[in-house]
């Protein structure tokens, strides 16, 4: 059984990566349903919940049937961080994490996220406050480095783990990389043979299929294994993982109607969480990803992306079932 602390995520946990403008309740919603045995939320600003900006606040919404969960933040301020972790920890998750990892520009440029990857010293100093500030478990998400020539991870990982994270997500992609090129794994594995490290080691970057996800696992000796992009308007990514693994099987993919309830029911927690205006645009992203692949679904998608009433929205994806539905039957 695989733990983070006192928390206990099964016994070789599948993890829902936080994803900004992706990972929020009502997407959480449809991984835990999927199988996802431990979700972060989207990451946060140490800053905006230090001064009170409600975007920020917002996303410390977690709810009781998403156990466990973690929430994640992000800063480069120690006295920000500290205050910040205090206030997260008042919301009770079950783990608070540190995004170290955040590649894009408005993040890293200002020594935050994977910025941080620049100054080890202040990564350390910062973590360490937040762990002796909270008595939540702390975990860390990070990159390998910030470039090829500054591949730092068998060191951070070692000075975060003595300063008392009690586990570490690894996206196996420097800063630099981005979300371009493949992901290395070959450093996560060498972060978990290192007869040092005792706390678990979750591996992120390109697992997209129950395959990968088995051949990562056997070959670079992960303790679990982090999901991001692959789950985006694929839910049951989780659960074809966990089938796979469990009988060399792979489940075929979810029919018409269960990508039309799926989003349907996105779309009802959207609007619930976010009130309708809010819920009906940010749904918005969505919908490609649902029907991503579909034969002449461009018409559908573009009457999805321009429509604002809920009841429409609703009749729409009625008669998108209707009408794939359909055609799987005549072919």
């Amino acid at each position: 059984m695989v733990k983070i602390g006192s928390v206990e995520i099964g016994e070789f946990p599948l993890l829902l990566a936080p994803m900004e403008d992706v990972s929020d309740p009502p997407f959480r919603a449809l991984c835990k349903r999927e199988g996802a045995d431990l979700m972060y939320t989207e990451f946060i600003s140490s800053d905006g919940l230090v001064h009170d900006a409600k975007s920020s606040w917002q996303k410390l919404d977690i709810f009781d049937y998403e156990r466990p969960i973690g929430i994640q933040f992000f800063g480069g301020q120690l006295e920000s961080m500290v205050q910040a972790a205090e206030i997260i920890a008042a919301h009770n998750p079950d783990i608070i994490d540190i995004n170290y990892g955040c590649p894009v520009n408005k993040v890293a440029c200002k020594m935050a996220g994977a910025g941080l990857l620049q100054d080890i010293p202040l990564m350390v100093r910062l973590t360490e406050a937040i762990v002796k500030a909270t008595d939540k478990p702390v975990t860390v998400k990070t990159r390998l480095g910030w470039d090829d020539n500054t591949i730092n991870i068998l060191e951070v990982a070692e000075r975060l783990q003595d300063i008392g994270i009690q586990a570490l997500s690894i996206h196996a992609r420097t800063r630099k990389q981005m979300y371009k090129g493949e992901a290395n794994w070959e450093w996560i594995a060498k972060v978990k043979e290192n007869p040092r490290i005792h706390i678990p080691i979750f591996g992120n970057g390109d697992v997209d299929s129950p395959e990968k996800a088995k051949l990562f696992r056997d070959r670079y000796g992960v303790d679990g294994i982090m999901i991001g992009r692959a789950s985006i308007g694929y839910p049951w990514i989780f659960r074809e993982i966990k089938h796979y693994f469990a009988t060399g099987e792979l489940l075929p993919p979810p029919e018409t109607s269960a990508r039309v309830d799926a989003a349907r029911e996105h779309l009802r927690r959207s609007i619930e969480w976010k009130g309708e205006k809010l819920g009906v645009v940010e749904m918005r992203r969505h919908y490609t990803n649902y029907f991503r692949g579909y034969p002449n679904i461009k018409e559908y998608r573009k009457l999805l992306v321009t429509e604002n009433s809920p009841e429409i929205l609703f009749s729409i994806l009625d008669e998108i079932e209707q009408q794939f539905s359909m055609a799987t039957e005549l072919a």
